[in-house]
């Protein structure tokens, strides 16, 4: 998902964030700001009854450990430390899940509440999802509100936006925790032209691109293993700071470990004693859009074809509430839909209505339970909740049992249309038709091989030769295909036994670009790109000029083992060059050409070590962040996922810093929370993220693990109370 281009475009999706110690929370300047009401006597008590029950450690690396009594206590630590971490990103989370993020940004937010409350209504949440809950789920949730609410209440100097006071229901608005969701997958241009009434072509202008996001999850079953053990690899790429890594206990059998988004009370990618689970971005179709035919009568109702029938619209009225220079403005939307969703837009003459799951109580149940899942058949028993829609999942657990699953919600629809683009909306048999069985899904599961994994590729190459096939399913189960990333992958694990953790962590930094080399991996002869810009050079005619000045770029590149490094100078021109146009053997030239002149105005010649050039650098803690070729910064080897590097580092200049544009390269996204995790007697893991557990300048821990994420030297996991031991900096109760 998206992670580069970044900041900005993710701001306006869910935001990511940083850890630490309890440091007070930093408004950017132009924010509106509010102090957390004074709370009433009983529910102070009342937090405080619970924050006796639960303590937190916090480690050397400054990585909260929560223990509560209860798994409601535990709750109400790990989101009290997360609050104490990054309470601006829980709060813009929420605010964004709301719909309410115009009430702190300002008018040009409104299109993203729009689109939001288009499908999700608070006062429905409030009074009607929140009160039909079960009843665990209602405590895990008042635990949630409480532990926010408590830690306003003890840190007056933070002072929310908007968010004052946390209310229970609430959490009922944010239940997946990947990066931005299905409903981002709505364009806002197209939801603007038509809620704003503006003249525009039909469809609107698409949302501008973005960096493929996505993620590597790999699982070793223990006949590949060299001790036995089910191995499995954690390796998101998300936008920095996305999530927090904690580990939350329970004297009710609760003992996660993990990357937590901020603001949720379940850990998103993690492992518990006996099991592990690791969610890839998925390219099967479960959000779809249908073209309705609109019919107005002659009193002006509006009414749409289903059939041979006419079906009323749908219409409600939204009020969104926005910031403004003096205060605050409401503007009413009157919103429409049909029985195949909200109307998102028109084209083609018609109006488009988005279908996608939305079960939220169903949702947040299935993300809390996986987590507390001891082996795979309760975990599969989990997924029968059927929430989740947006993510496949690598999992193995210590009885050596592994797998890949497709995601859980996927409607049953007629193979005959293709459901990439709208379907006709008055034809019912493009309705979806109820969702698959889990076991009709693609899926594998215990292969004989001996390994699975998902690079966000399509699900056919998922286990090698077991993989399922393409022939046994809708084509709506994949509609992306293959990456660049997944024969890289399929190559490394068919020629490796006698896996190790070590061996792991080196497939998963395995220094190979795949787009640049001359093979594909499967004994299919294929010209990949520099092969293709040095034929382009070969039939430039002997002794001409340009030949002459090419030979040299040509020769280092030709003799380059396509792998990066931070010493690699093959790297920064391959880089550079790929940057510009390549279909014609004039534009591969040419670009050539700009990348060297280019790197020579930037760095004094065009023979420059890739760390030279890519860098890691955290400056403070805003959401949006900058960065200045002046300051400190670290080089990093690895190159962007859409290259085919299993290591993601999503890095490019852009006007970022106070004084205009960087030359250097800076990442915004890739490679976060990486974990390796083996499932012995005695459970083992290794793990690193993106810059520190901090997201505060003055903490040691604000950059500390910068130079082992550049290295990809994974740090010990301090997963078991003696591992502990010696390595401890603090132990509170929240408030204390």
């Amino acid at each position: 998902m998206n992670d580069a281009q970044h900041s900005k475009v993710n701001r306006r999706r869910f935001l990511g964030g940083a850890g630490g110690a309890a440091v007070t929370a930093s408004l950017p300047s132009g924010r509106a700001a509010a102090a957390a009401p004074a709370p009433a006597q009983p529910d102070l008590a009342r937090w405080r009854g619970r924050a006796a029950q639960v303590t937190i450690t916090r480690d050397d690396w400054g990585i909260a450990h929560i223990h509560g009594r209860t798994d409601a206590s535990a709750v109400f630590g790990m989101i009290y430390a997360q609050a104490e971490d990054d309470f601006d990103r829980i709060e813009t989370n929420y605010l964004t899940s709301l719909g309410r993020l115009a009430e702190a940004d300002g008018e040009s937010a409104l299109w993203q509440d729009l689109r939001q409350r288009l499908f999700v209504d608070p006062g429905a949440l409030e009074c009607e999802l929140y009160p039909n809950s079960p009843a665990w789920l209602r405590e895990l949730m008042q635990a949630w509100a409480d532990g926010l609410n408590y830690y306003l209440a003890v840190h007056p100097e933070v002072r929310p936006r908007v968010l004052t006071r946390f209310e229970p229901w609430m959490a009922l608005s944010f239940t997946e925790g990947s990066i931005g969701g299905d409903i981002t997958r709505a364009p806002l241009s197209r939801l603007q032209a038509f809620y704003d009434h503006q003249a525009a072509p039909d469809g609107a202008e698409p949302e501008p691109p973005r960096e493929p996001t996505g993620s590597n999850g790999i699982a070793i079953a223990p006949n590949r293993t060299r001790d036995g053990n089910a191995l499995l690899l954690i390796n998101p790429h998300t936008t920095f700071y996305f999530r927090s890594e904690q580990q939350v206990t329970s004297g009710e059998g609760l003992n996660a470990y993990g990357a937590a988004t901020w603001g949720q009370f379940f850990l998103y990618q993690g492992f518990n004693a006996n099991a592990g689970w690791m969610h890839t971005s998925t390219g099967a179709d479960n959000v779809d859009e249908f073209a309705e035919t609109i019919v107005t009568a002659a009193d002006g109702r509006l009414s749409y074809r289903y059939g041979a029938a006419l079906r009323p619209v749908a219409k409600k009225t939204i009020t969104l509430t926005y910031r403004t220079a003096g205060g605050t403005a409401q503007r009413g939307f009157t919103a429409f839909s049909t029985h195949h969703g909200p109307i998102v837009g028109k084209a083609g003459g018609k109006w488009i209505a988005f279908a996608l799951m939305n079960k939220p109580v169903e949702a947040l149940q299935q993300s809390y339970l996986r987590t507390k899942a001891r082996n795979y058949a309760e975990y599969l028993r989990v997924a029968e909740f059927k929430a989740n829609s947006s993510n496949n999942t690598i999992f193995a657990d210590s009885r050596g049992e592994i797998a890949f699953l497709m995601p859980q919600f996927m409607p049953i629809r007629d193979n005959r249309f293709d459901y990439t683009k709208p379907v006709d909306g008055s034809d019912p048999a493009t309705d979806w038709k109820g969702l698959h069985r889990l076991e009709d899904l693609p899926r594998a599961v215990n292969p004989r091989h001996g390994w699975v994994f998902n690079s966000n590729n399509w699900p056919w190459t998922c286990a090698g030769p077991d993989s399922p096939e393409a022939a046994d399913h809708p084509r709506y189960c994949d509609q992306v295909g293959e990456t660049e990333r997944g024969p890289h992958a399929v190559r490394l694990l068919s020629g490796r036994n006698a896996f190790t953790p070590q061996t792991l962590r080196d497939v998963a930094f395995d220094s190979r670009i795949p787009a640049f080399a001359p093979d594909a991996g499967d004994g299919e002869p294929v010209s990949g790109l520099v092969p293709q810009l040095v034929e382009a050079w070969e039939k430039l005619p002997e002794g001409s000029p340009r030949k002459a000045k090419l030979a040299d770029p040509i020769a280092l590149l030709r003799g380059w083992d396509y792998r990066w490094g931070v010493d690699s100078t093959e790297t920064s021109l391959a880089v550079f060059w790929a940057e510009g146009p390549r279909d014609t053997d004039e534009q591969r030239l040419v670009s050539l050409e700009a990348a060297m002149a280019r790197l020579t105005r930037d760095f004094g010649g065009w023979r420059v070590p890739w760390g030279e050039i890519n860098r890691f650098q955290r400056l403070d803690d805003a959401i949006d962040q900058t960065f200045d070729d002046a300051k400190p910064s670290t080089p990093v080897p690895f190159v962007s996922a859409k290259l085919g590097s299993l290591a993601s580092f999503a890095a490019d200049r852009g006007p970022r810093s106070p004084g205009g544009t960087t030359k250097r390269f800076y990442g915004t996204s890739g490679n976060t929370f990486v974990a390796v995790v083996e499932f012995g007697p005695r459970l083992r893991a290794m793990a690193v993220r993106e810059g520190g557990a901090s997201g505060h300048p003055g903490s040691p821990h604000f950059a500390d693990q910068a130079d082992r994420y550049a290295r990809g030297d994974l740090r010990p996991v301090y997963f078991h109370p003696d591992d502990l031991d010696g390595h401890i900096e603090r132990r509170y109760h929240p408030g204390r």
